[in-house]
């Protein structure tokens, strides 16, 4: 994951032209694939040399997605006719055109190499569902005080105004902002009563889901084929404009610092959550974020328990692990599930 260096980003857009077909994100693939070919050309240019000689690890970066990124939001906005073919699933001599596309609008696309995707997935909610059904059944206080890191627009901060079947246990309000039910395998979740008293989150590059502007550049991270994505997007603009999620701009360390130093709500469960966001933070506030947990989870009890919740990607299996930690009593972490990347599926392993 954090491998840089000669032949780093050869290897970064392969690896995720795997992810992406193992996603069912067809186009996408075929995206970063022209693109992938078009920098082992000798096709010049200030983006293709920068990729080329990327000074990160191309792969933690998200270096493809921020190039395919900026080629989608060329397309949406329909500035770039010529790639509609591409992203239409029509045949086209895919490395030709994006190498046109990028040489006539490299001024718009060089910010897309600025910062890591913003990629704000509603479907992951239901992860953060499931896991706290699991730690209710475990005995923690099933009133739950959510932090999140890595918020981007704070969609999976709305959570508990949207409705869930996971495996049949139906959770939160009928019908809801938005409905999901991934396709559940294995036994299912534990049925118990679940609330969330409150959700907060960061982000060092917050979005107003109410600016148009900046839900067009969310929308350009949505994989084209994944058409229920735009839907969810539609659905989480039109329940951010009823009432804003509570965002805040901070990186991941200072919140989580700050956040753990409060005093925690009576009878509740203090849970951090975050999804596909721990590889774009840096070490060193991983660091800092592992040790406020495990300092704050050294002073829980069961009277005020603290627990934190992953959903990140295992780049050697191009899938998704669910994951928990809780205090006081469960400190080693366990993995409840495997889960599609937008939640289309969840396969619980508990």
């Amino acid at each position: 994951m954090n491998t840089a260096g000669p032949g780093a980003v050869a290897t970064a857009f392969a690896n995720q032209v795997a992810y992406c077909e193992a996603a069912g994100a067809h186009i996408t693939a075929r995206v970063v694939a022209g693109v992938a070919a078009v920098l082992t050309s000798d096709t010049p240019g200030e983006l293709l040399d920068r990729v080329r000689g990327w000074q990160g690890a191309p792969l933690a970066d998200a270096l493809s997605l921020r190039v395919a990124g900026g080629l989608h939001a060329l397309h949406l906005s329909g500035t770039a006719p010529e790639l509609a073919p591409i992203y239409r699933g029509e045949t086209a001599d895919d490395a030709r055109v994006i190498a046109l596309v990028i040489g006539a609008h490299e001024t718009a696309l060089l910010p897309w190499l600025d910062g890591p995707p913003q990629t704000n997935e509603a479907g992951r909610s239901a992860n953060f569902i499931a896991a706290m059904l699991w730690l209710a059944d475990r005995g923690l206080l099933p009133r739950f005080e959510c932090l999140e890191i890595g918020s981007s627009a704070g969609i999976n901060l709305m959570l508990d105004r949207y409705s869930y079947d996971l495996g049949g246990v139906r959770v939160g309000p009928e019908p809801g902002a938005m409905h999901f039910a991934p396709v559940w395998k294995g036994a299912r979740p534990a049925d118990r009563d679940i609330a969330i008293v409150s959700a907060k989150g960061c982000d060092v590059a917050p979005v107003d889901l109410t600016n148009p502007a900046e839900a067009l550049r969310l929308k350009a991270y949505i994989w084209p084929e994944h058409t229920v994505r735009f839907e969810r997007m539609d659905a989480a603009i039109r329940a951010a404009t009823e009432r804003k999620p509570d965002l805040v701009k901070a990186t991941a360390a200072d919140f989580v610092e700050a956040q753990l130093a409060r005093a925690q709500a009576p009878g509740t469960t203090r849970i951090l959550m975050h999804s596909i966001v721990w590889q774009y933070v840096p070490a060193d506030q991983q660091a800092r974020v592992t040790a406020a947990m495990e300092a704050a989870g050294a002073k829980a009890t069961p009277e005020a328990p603290l627990a934190w919740v992953q959903v990140e990607a295992d780049r050697t299996v191009h899938r998704h692990k669910l994951t928990v930690r809780y205090w006081p009593g469960g400190s080693e972490e366990v993995q409840l599930a495997w889960s599609h990347p937008h939640g289309a599926d969840v396969e619980w392993l508990v």
